[in-house]
Order: C-alpha cells, then structure tokens, then sequence
C-alpha cells in the first residue's frame, strides 16, 4: 500500500488541526503516522454498528516504526482507525494513532497473551493542536540525538549497535533501540545522554529480527521484508528446514538482511514433511550385481529417486517401492540384477497334440491350393485357338434316332 491507500487517506482532523503530507509527503513511503504498509491491519468488522456502550473497550494503539500497545478507552471516547490520541504511559503521556478496535482486539490479545486486567494503561483524550506541535518537535529529536548518540557509543568503545530513538510526545524521555552480541556496561552511557539531552533514557535491547522489522528493507525476492509488513511473532528458524526441503546449505543465500537463517523456510516446511513421510531413507549405497548405486537426487512429491554408479555418469530413476524392496533385500544379504524391476522369464507349456493337429489342417489346406491352381490350368488349356472375349463354338448335335 501506497501513501494514497494509507488509512489516513491524504488528510487527517485530529481536534481543528488538518493533518497535511500523508498522500505525496515525498518521504520514500514513511508517512507521519511510522510508515506505511508497516504492520497495518484491516478491520472486517468496521462496517457493523455496534453501540459505544456495547463495544470492547480495549483499543490497539500504534506508534513509531508498528510498535503496537494496548489501551483500554475508559471514557467510551467516539474512534475510529487512524485517529491521533494520547495515552497513559508512566511518567508522563504519549501519542499514537489508533489501529484496531473492537472484536478483532480481543483476539489480538489472546493471541498476544496478554491479559485484560487493571494492568492496561488508559486513553487520556483525543489529540489537540498543542499535543500534535508538540508531538513534531519531539520528533525532530530523533534522528539527531541518534547520530549523536553512536558517536558517545565510539568514543566509548561499546560493542553495541544502535538502530532506532523514539521520543515521548511530551520530550521527557526517549527509548533508545540497540542490538549487541553480549553483555554491555551502558551505565557512564547513561549519564552522558541524561546530562546532555537533559531526558530520562531507557536502553531497550532488541533481536537483530526486531531490528530489521524497524529498519525495513527489500529482501531477495524483491519484496518488503516480511518482518517489516505483517510478520509479529519470530520462530526459530534451524539448518535442518532447508535439508529438508533439498536446498543447498549455502550461507549467503539462506540469510536474510538480519544475518540470520530466512523466516520463510518455515512457510513450506510442513508440506515438505508430509511428502518425507513415504520416503525411505537411505543411509547407504544400494549393493546390486551390477555395482554399488549411490543416492544423487530425491523428488519427494514425484516419489522418484535418482542413483548413480560410480562407473557411469547418468543417472537412474527408481521409484520409492523398488528402493525400499532393495533396501530389504540387501537387509537380507541378497542382491537384486540392476536398480530396475527384475526380469523373470515364464515358460510357456507346449500342448503336442494340439500342435500337431494344426499341423495336419495346415498340409491339407495347401494340398486343396495346389488342386485348384491344377484346375484352373486345364481351363485355359482346353479354352486355346478362341479370341479373347468369346467363348468356343458348341459341338454339333448327334441324332440318335
């Protein structure tokens, strides 16, 4: 989605002030509300009319870079998806835009695992035109106070990569986002931030997954990253998805931009393991009176298996249920002709008497030949001396009286 299918829609009233630069801000996709297509949701039940009073009121809430909190909206205010509004956070109030709300919250939160307590924070108000000036200078903080902020981080020599700041809407406190291998002492960093940004800091560490997720990027199949789009939860990835699905163990094209293993070599894992299911298992080479074949390739949705001798350079297709019959005879200290299905001769029972009298019919049907080809040359014989075409002249007649 592009700024002009953002849910803002161009344009966004929050109090009297029109919030303007949504739809062509000429910022490369990061629009004012953290960036488009970043972890945006569809709300399918936004067209139904529920009562206020009747709704759920816990509110999922979005702020910088899709981070995404829980609310609950004690004063039953009038929202909708997109709207500015400030909530209750500790030591101060913060600002964010509204991403879902209703039924589909309370199964983000399950989902989630989080409970509905008195532990969620609650909506303050809608955002007025002071809270969104104020909101736009605390954003303007952020990316100087980052670049600042990985210079101290040098002169220190800390092994820890800063990614992301995020300031409160009311520029008392900032967030500082970093990754690092290892423990890290930050404490004399600290100090120098608080002293110098005169701010409370909190240093929240984050996975190298969670870092590309904030950062964005194109991955190799020349789509958005999908951490960076719709992917909430991370699962552990292992070396043996991409064995199992016969993918070259390759480390730079299994690694995502974060430099661990591709989120999606889970996508199809489970089909994958349901086609192994059939599929024997071959630990070693296949012993024949031909040779010892060895395993070059498997398709496991054909169930087809590929085998090659070392003398010969082609290879052999042999169905799974011929591999598993070698398997078994070679379990049994036998050994099969080829890879192929064994050819065994039948003989067939000669019946003598039956033959023999399709003998004799056969002599006599060329006897009964060889007599008529004798009677047709006696025909022509007698017929000599006549034109061809006529018949011969009758005898004469004898008077017998």
């Amino acid at each position: 989605m592009a700024c002009a299918n953002c849910s803002l829609n161009g344009t966004h009233t929050a109090g009297k002030k029109t919030l303007n630069g949504v739809s062509g801000c000429k910022n490369n996709g990061l629009c004012a509300t953290g960036g488009c297509n970043k972890l945006n949701v569809f709300d399918w039940l936004g067209h139904m009319d529920i009562p206020t009073y009747e709704r759920f009121e816990v509110v999922e809430v979005r702020f910088k870079n899709g981070r995404k909190e829980f609310y609950r909206n004690r004063a039953h205010l009038d929202l909708y998806t997109g709207d500015a509004i400030v909530v209750d956070v500790p030591g101060g109030f913060h600002l964010g835009w509204v991403s879902l709300q209703g039924e589909l919250v309370r199964l983000q939160m399950t989902k989630r695992k989080v409970n509905n307590d008195d532990q969620i924070p609650a909506i303050l108000r809608l955002a007025t035109d002071k809270d969104l000036d104020k909101f736009e200078q605390s954003q303007a903080r952020d990316l100087p106070t980052m670049y600042r902020t990985r210079e101290i981080i040098r002169e220190l020599k800390l092994k820890m990569k800063l990614s992301d700041v995020e300031y409160q809407a009311d520029n008392t406190k900032a967030t500082f986002y970093y990754s690092a291998d290892e423990r890290v002492d930050f404490r004399e960093l600290i100090k120098i931030l608080a002293s110098e940004f005169k701010i409370r800091v909190e240093m929240k560490q984050i996975s190298l997954r969670q870092e590309a997720s904030r950062l964005g990027g194109i991955g190799s199949c020349g789509r958005e990253l999908c951490c960076a789009t719709w992917l909430t939860d991370f699962k552990s990835v292992a070396t043996s998805a991409a064995r199992y699905q016969n993918l070259s163990l390759n480390p730079s094209k299994l690694s995502g931009q974060c430099g661990r293993l591709k989120c999606c070599l889970n996508y199809e894992l489970e089909t994958y393991m349901d086609a192994l299911k059939g599929i024997p298992t071959v630990e070693k080479p296949l012993e024949t009176k031909k040779g010892k074949a060895y395993l070059q390739k498997t398709d496991i949705f054909k169930k087809m298996m590929w085998f090659g001798y070392n003398e010969e350079s082609t290879w052999h297709p042999v169905s799974i249920e011929r591999v598993a019959e070698i398997l078994s005879l070679n379990a049994l200290g036998q050994m099969p002709d080829s890879l192929l299905e064994d050819v065994i001769e039948v003989k067939v029972p000669q019946n003598k008497p039956i033959l023999e009298g399709m003998a004799k019919k056969m002599e006599q049907m060329d006897k009964a030949k060889k007599k008529t080809r004798k009677r047709k040359k006696k025909r022509t014989k007698s017929g000599e001396g006549t034109s061809p075409g006529q018949t011969p002249p009758n005898p004469p007649k004898r008077n017998l009286s």
